[in-house]
């Protein structure tokens, strides 16, 4: 039996450190007997584009939520009926199920109609109309009888049952090919029946033809079935040898499909006030029925997080979601869980490089390609070692995977920034969000992108479109602040620019006097120890 599948992803606007991550981890996991799955919540950057072709690396899979879905339901499967069964033969079902409602399928499972223990008791009661549309196997089945003569798959025609007086049936009675007769042992009613080109003849309480009239019946083509049942119980349950789809419902059937939310369903079940639903997938075929008493036993997507821990900044629905691990090196925030769970936080430069020591850890032998992914996080993380995040622990790894992954590191490092760098097909909105992070503060919502660039000219120079994109973005997803860092590599220090309410708390932050969009930031490169925690302690103070 496979195990369940997990999640491993970084954080909602994935930098290189992140994507890197997760592949390595997904990587590192499956060879210690797990199913995992490294996903991405949003698209790569120039710069993790770069990484993954310049080490053949596939791109993570697109991860759009990780919400309860219908599939993760134990609902019932396979729960539906074809639709030329018998209603005799559903009612059985229902009963051997436990359900009072089955969704009713055609030849290719497509869901057609669905059937409940009300449409079936209408039938039996309330129709005096006893027309026939079944086959001859349904019939047979259903009256558990025995086959004396077969012309047709299927039997559509009105019922008569034979219980007039000899003369009255012969005069009043009209028979065609139409006809279905009921009859018990009555020579003389048989042999006029007989004599007509109808349907089916259905001889009750166990009587047989005699060898004259079979040949008359063989001479007329006349389908001619015998039940053990009498009379009265055959005429009572004829309607029950018909086909389901004579009195299946087709309007005001809401299905739900397997990749539908399960709150977002239940919302739906609350009104309409219904208590089964049809599964469907996205070709309405009939995959099984989900009764509302059914929606407490599900599955929780298994999810690990690398380079991050907040809610804020992981997947939509995260918090249905089960947990089961977290790898970051970033302060933690305020993610929980209902049980205890793996939590490796370390004060180093990249989360790549916690990754490093947990392969050695497991004696996991290090692929070249996974070592150049490893390598990419801790240089694009740590500005080639340049970054004030850097650790003696990130010092010592990168000679490590540089070497394994063939290639020297502060060439390649310089290689891959420049890659990220480039603003070729970009909006000002894109650039922004290359490396963007959601931070709260009490009620309040922060967004922090940073660019690292070998030369920020070209940002300069349309500073005026960068400001603007802020304001809208600010504006737009209810931002109380945005602040962009724009990172040059090679002059070590940022410019720094932010929505224009925020300009007070920008100024004290970085305790500027006359603060304007685009000032240089000189030494500032790290958002995580030189940004975030003096922008929280101005706006906590």
């Amino acid at each position: 039996m496979e195990k369940d599948k997990i999640f491993i992803f970084g954080h909602r606007k994935p930098d290189t450190d992140s994507v890197a991550a997760a592949i390595s981890l997904s990587y590192l996991k499956n060879k210690l007997g797990f199913n995992t799955e490294p996903r991405i919540l949003s698209d790569t950057n120039p710069e993790s584009k770069f990484v993954l072709d310049y080490f053949k690396v596939e791109e993570p899979k697109y991860l759009n939520d990780v919400k309860v879905e219908i599939k993760d339901v134990n609902y019932n499967k396979n729960y539906f009926i074809n639709e030329h069964n018998s209603v005799y033969k559903c009612y059985l079902k229902m009963c051997e199920l436990g359900v009072t409602m089955l969704p009713i399928v055609d030849k290719n499972q497509t869901l057609v109609g669905m059937v409940g223990m009300k449409n079936i008791a209408k039938e039996e009661i309330f129709n005096s109309d006893k027309h026939l549309d079944s086959s001859y196997e349904n019939i047979i089945d259903a009256l558990d009888g025995k086959n004396i003569c077969k012309y047709n798959d299927d039997l559509v025609g009105n019922v008569i049952v034979a219980s007039y007086e000899t003369d009255t049936f012969i005069k009043n009675i009209n028979l065609d090919e139409n006809t279905i007769v009921i009859v018990g042992n009555r020579t003389d009613i048989l042999n006029h029946i007989l004599n007509n080109k109808i349907k089916l003849v259905i001889l009750t309480g166990g009587f047989d033809l005699n060898e004259e009239c079979l040949k008359q019946a063989q001479k007329n083509k006349i389908n001619v079935i015998s039940t053990k049942y009498d009379t009265f119980r055959t005429a009572n349950m004829i309607s029950l040898c018909n086909y389901l789809k004579t009195i299946m419902m087709t309007d005001e059937i809401i299905t739900f499909n397997e990749s539908d939310e399960l709150n977002a369903s239940l919302d739906i079940a609350n009104k309409v006030k219904y208590t089964n639903y049809p599964i469907v997938d996205k070709h309405n075929k009939c995959l099984g029925m989900l009764r509302l008493s059914d929606v407490t036993d599900h599955k929780r997507k298994q999810c690990i997080l690398v380079d991050h821990n907040t809610s804020l900044q992981s997947a939509v629905g995260i918090e249905e979601a089960e947990i089961i691990e977290v790898i970051d090196h970033h302060n933690i925030g305020g993610i929980g869980t209902t049980i205890p769970i793996n939590f490796r936080n370390m004060p180093v430069g990249s989360t790549c490089t916690i990754l490093y020591l947990i392969y050695k850890e497991n004696n996991i032998e290090i692929p070249k390609n996974i070592a150049g992914l490893m390598l990419s996080g801790i240089l694009s993380d740590t500005l080639i070692l340049t970054s004030p995040t850097t650790t003696n622990i990130d010092k010592e790894v990168v000679p490590k995977l540089a070497k394994i992954a063939e290639v020297d590191y502060k060439t390649y490092g310089k290689e891959m920034i420049k890659a990220g760098a480039s603003l070729k097909g970009k909006t000002e909105e894109d650039v922004i969000y290359t490396d963007f992070k959601n931070y709260p503060f009490n009620n309040l919502k922060l967004g922090l992108g940073q660019f690292s660039t070998v030369s920020a000219d070209e940002i300069l120079e349309n500073k005026d479109k960068y400001i603007q994109a802020i304001e809208q973005i600010c504006t737009r997803e209810e931002y109380y602040l945005v602040a962009f860092f724009v990172t040059d590599v090679i002059e070590n220090g940022s410019y720094v620019f932010y929505n224009k309410s925020a300009k007070d708390i920008i100024a004290k932050s970085f305790k500027i006097t006359n603060l304007e969009q685009g000032t240089y930031l000189p030494g500032v490169v790290s958002r995580k120890k030189q940004v975030v925690p003096v922008i929280l302690n101005a706006l906590e103070n």
